[in-house]
């Protein structure tokens, strides 16, 4: 069994019984308590959620690749444990729309592959490729409504709307009502992130009704009248021996397509921002050498993970790194902490947009549930550094920071505001 005082830890880490993974200030900047967890205790039992941190990238490496001994087979109520209501939200959806059911992210294999073969023919790289002209448009009108002022707050007017836009195109909603499909989002994840109060879990299952029911209507439409979009894609493809998705199970596809197709990108797009503005020498490494946008986007994706971590069920018990993980435990697979394990990324608590193995961060997973949507939100992040960068220049942050910089969650990493000066070039 591993012990917190087995080996000193150096630089900017912090002593693990001050992480609390439900503390606000502690989800903005978790790194130097996984940084003793790497070097002292790897698989670490957090007392106030009762789940198991692990926090080394070989570690994560091995749960993706045994499914069956850590299941992604479980719902938001098993995280968040016998909560009332978490119960009364299964129940709304259950009675007045579509119930949650196991799909895609949330199965193992074999059952997963039937998921990820209706996924994998609607991300495919030449739809990527053939998006480019349009999400550089989408830029460049973004950026048109902002550069004659001077200033922007960078999340609201551009990291949210590009991918909600791009996204709601691509399923069906007009992308003028990006900020709708944002409320959807942003309700369908608040429950999973254990910060919410009963009265706001209740909330986000009304608001996700108003999805389930905008998207039923759509669904039936290109039943009729199919058109070269992902939902006509999911809703009319059949493969030889397999049944047709119901209702629930395209609903809940639905759910994960709009989740994963927003959140992460919006995220990933503000935290590259910022990590420029905290390091004004690798924002000028980058305005010198634009082969580096993309090396860049890797580095901002491993540096401030999106997702600082998602979940599994241990199926029996279970040792790793010398700790013992119970049958049912919930395990956090913390991919921010893995994403900077100095076994694995030499100085990996600095921010180098030329690192030469950036791109063996794991902000998209793993295997199996490897991300879909990971080329189109590489393709999103280029294009708006490749834009920005020759739009605006002297970007400078306009104010401080609030004391609590992102929104609260335990496994999301999304700044809530980033004010900006910039001069026209």
């Amino acid at each position: 069994m591993s012990t917190l005082a087995e080996k000193p830890v150096m630089g900017s880490a912090l002593p693990v019984d001050g992480f609390n993974p439900l503390d606000r200030k502690v989800q903005a900047c978790p790194y130097p308590y996984y940084q003793t967890m790497r070097a002292q205790c790897p698989v670490y039992p957090s007392p106030q959620t009762g789940m198991y941190y692990v926090t080394k990238y070989d570690d994560i490496r091995f749960i993706k690749k045994r499914p069956d001994l850590f299941t992604s087979d479980m719902t938001h109520s098993s995280r968040g444990g016998p909560r009332e209501a978490l119960v009364r939200h299964e129940n709304i959806l259950s009675t007045y729309g579509w119930a949650h059911v196991q799909v895609l992210q949330r199965t193992d294999p074999p059952a997963h592959n039937r998921w990820r073969q209706y996924i994998d023919r609607t991300f495919t790289a030449s739809r990527v490729n053939e998006m480019k002209p349009y999400v550089d448009q989408m830029v460049h009108e973004l950026v048109d409504a902002f550069i004659g002022q001077g200033e922007c707050e960078f999340v609201a007017d551009f990291c949210v709307p590009l991918p909600c836009k791009v996204i709601a195109d691509q399923l069906g909603l007009p992308n003028d009502q990006y900020l709708r499909l944002k409320s959807w989002s942003d309700a369908m994840l608040m429950p999973g992130g254990l910060m919410a109060t009963d009265e706001e879990i209740e909330r986000c299952a009304w608001i996700e009704l108003d999805a389930q029911h905008f998207f039923y209507k759509v669904f039936e439409d290109r039943r009729k009248n199919p058109t070269d979009d992902i939902m006509s894609v999911l809703v009319n493809t059949r493969f030889e021996g397999e049944e047709p998705m119901s209702m629930h199970e395209l609903q809940n596809m639905m759910h994960q397509l709009i989740t994963g197709g927003n959140e992460t990108t919006t995220s990933a797009l503000a935290h590259g921002l910022w990590n420029l503005l905290k390091n004004p020498s690798e924002m000028a490494k980058l305005r010198a050498d634009r082969s580096l946008i993309k090396n860049f986007v890797e580095e901002t994706l491993r540096y401030e993970t999106p997702v600082l971590g998602l979940f599994r069920q241990a199926t029996q018990d279970v040792e790793l790194s010398g700790t013992v993980i119970p049958a049912g435990t919930i395990v956090f697979m913390a991919y921010g902490s893995a994403n900077r394990d100095e076994d694995k990324f030499d100085d990996g608590e600095t921010f180098d947009v030329s690192r030469k193995n950036a791109g063996a961060q794991i902000a998209f997973g793993l295997g199996t549930h490897f991300c879909p949507g990971a080329m189109l939100a590489r393709r999103e992040m280029i294009s708006a550094f490749e834009i920005l960068l020759d739009r605006v220049d002297d970007i400078q942050l306009a104010r401080p920071l609030e004391e609590f910089t992102h929104e609260p969650s335990i496994f999301l990493h999304q700044l809530k505001e980033l004010p900006i000066t910039f001069k026209k070039r």
